[in-house]
């Protein structure tokens, strides 16, 4: 009985472990629209923002886990430098984000829940477009329009989160994770049609729940957008992302994870002068087999300097 027992609750805590892993998968599904715009040379970006994400993040049928429910706040702060990279135009950037959340559900017919709040995992990434996007500073830019760019990016995210491990639920990873993208622009009028994939893969983490081993499968994306640009600056994006893949393993065990998850999201970037503009941003994300099941709304305000 004893011996069932461990089982069960080893796996209720790979279903609620990788639930928070998830929040890299749910990072995995970025829409990013206008990641590959061309700006001026020693340009920089600063932006912070807030967003509530609400839903069933992860879950596993093969288990009875019912009910599963997150309800996750967060505030993010974002740093962009745009630089020459042997005459491409090239971006670098730093993201900071903090995790406030609250899950819950039913195993077995008992009810289990937790909240963390601290430090999520930072990220640092590096892009540059090698078609269409010659690096021009400020004075020369004005003569630049965009018709097709082509390019790189490359993103790393640092195990510097919260995390304890002998704790079931952590807001970090404890785990590096890296991704390799390529993406493709072409303006028609006053449109942007965008396209990119990527690959994440992922190392190990060694200390989940003391000395077990968590380790997950490389995970695709697919993104496509369409933006629409307006008068004083203002645009608009629809977009579309497909993740697949990113099975996990427990102990070099296989879990019923392989994720399979459609994400849909609508961008707003309004301008307040020709430095500072508000950003909104609706998603909404749903399973085919495994993955997140969630809806969110954030706000974003962004500067710029040169």
């Amino acid at each position: 009985m004893t011996k069932k027992v461990g089982i069960a609750y080893i796996h209720l805590v790979v279903v609620i472990t990788l639930l928070i892993l998830t929040t890299e998968f749910v990072r995995a599904q970025e829409l990013e629209p206008r990641s590959l715009a061309n700006v001026p040379v020693g340009t920089s970006f600063g932006l912070v923002s807030y967003g509530f994400t609400t839903g069933n993040i992860l879950y596993d049928p093969a288990l009875n886990l019912d009910n599963l429910h997150a309800s996750v706040h967060s505030a993010t702060g974002l740093y962009v430098r745009a630089f020459d990279f042997f005459g491409m135009s090239a971006k670098y950037n730093i993201i900071l984000p903090l995790v406030n959340g609250h899950w819950d559900g039913t195993f077995e017919g008992g009810d289990t829940e937790t909240s963390r709040s601290g430090l999520a995992d930072a990220r640092v990434s590096f892009s540059f477009n090698f078609i269409g996007s010659p690096a021009y500073k400020k004075e020369e830019f004005a003569n630049y329009h965009q018709e097709t760019i082509s390019g790189m990016s490359f993103q790393l995210i640092a195990p510097t989160g919260q995390y304890h491990k002998d704790r079931l639920i952590n807001i970090g990873s404890n785990r590096w994770a890296f991704k390799t993208q390529y993406g493709i622009s072409h303006h028609i009028n006053n449109w942007f049609i965008e396209a990119a994939a990527n690959v994440w893969v992922f190392s190990k983490n060694k200390q989940f729940l003391n000395d077990n081993t968590v380790q997950q499968k490389p995970l695709g994306v697919v993104k496509l957008h369409f933006i629409r640009s307006f008068e004083n600056k203002m645009w608009a994006a629809l977009g579309l992302a497909y993740a697949f893949g990113g099975t996990s393993y427990l102990n070099n065990n296989r879990k019923d994870t392989y994720l399979s998850t459609m994400r849909l999201g609508l961008v707003v970037s309004v301008p307040v002068n020709a430095t500072h503009s508000f950003k909104v941003v609706a998603l909404t994300a749903r399973r085919f087999e495994q993955g997140a099941d969630f809806d969110s709304l954030s706000l974003a305000y962004q500067f710029a300097w040169n």
